[in-house]
């Protein structure tokens, strides 16, 4: 299956291009990424974006776990967003939104921090899981979309305490800011609005994000 829809997706959502194809950075080989990725916290699992600087020159690939990319060919969540390809696509999604947001800060020369991108990859996969959701389902959305995304999460248990830390901390600030989202615009039917305040959200840097989420 192919990752661009979901990049496209994304791209849609928040009115930005890259110029790339995330479909031509994915690698579904575990023994290629446990070769090439030899950081001191390197776990595996089953999505993992590699980044790799030289000079003014980015290196990125994205990994994907076989079995993800056979979930989603098999329930194409474009289709059919339900239990049996939600974890897939949530997978799949984060990924493709590590890879754009990425390479969108970088085309602008701006770094990014790694909670910065875990914070709007959690707020990425509530709102594309939302936008599909709200098409199959004739605009209506779930009570429990958000409850399930950041209030049932289940953390790894083989992240070392600064990672679970940031995990924590993106869950929470994210989970906050969608639950802002909900309580402003889609509980009052305002849909434009929200698309014009998540695409504010996403070129703010972290600092400005974390206050913009605590200050609202």
């Amino acid at each position: 299956m192919s990752l661009y829809p979901l990049q496209r997706l994304l791209e849609r959502i928040y009115a930005v291009e890259i110029g790339y194809q995330v479909d031509d950075f994915l690698v579904t080989d575990p023994q290629w990424v446990a070769q090439v990725d030899t950081s001191p916290d390197a776990r595996l699992i089953k999505e993992k974006l590699l980044v790799m600087q030289q000079d003014d020159a980015l290196e990125l690939s994205l990994f994907l776990d076989p079995e993800v990319i056979s979930c989603l060919a098999e329930h194409d969540p474009f289709q059919s967003l339900h239990d049996e390809n939600l974890q897939a696509f949530l997978l799949a999604l984060e990924g493709v939104s590590h890879f754009l947001y990425l390479g969108w800060n970088a085309g602008l020369d701006r770094s990014v921090t790694l909670l910065e991108l875990e914070l709007q990859a959690e707020v990425d996969k509530y709102v594309s899981a939302l936008s599909l959701i709200r098409k199959q389902f004739k605009g209506r959305v779930p009570r429990e979309l958000r409850a399930r995304l950041f209030e049932r999460c289940i953390f790894d248990g083989t992240l070392q305490e600064g990672q679970l830390t940031r995990y924590k901390d993106a869950n929470r600030y994210a989970g906050k800011y969608c639950w802002q989202l909900e309580n402003r615009y889609l509980k009052r039917k305002q849909i434009a609005a929200m698309w014009q305040d998540l695409r504010h959200f996403y070129r703010l840097p972290q600092g400005q994000k974390l206050r913009r989420i605590d200050f609202s």
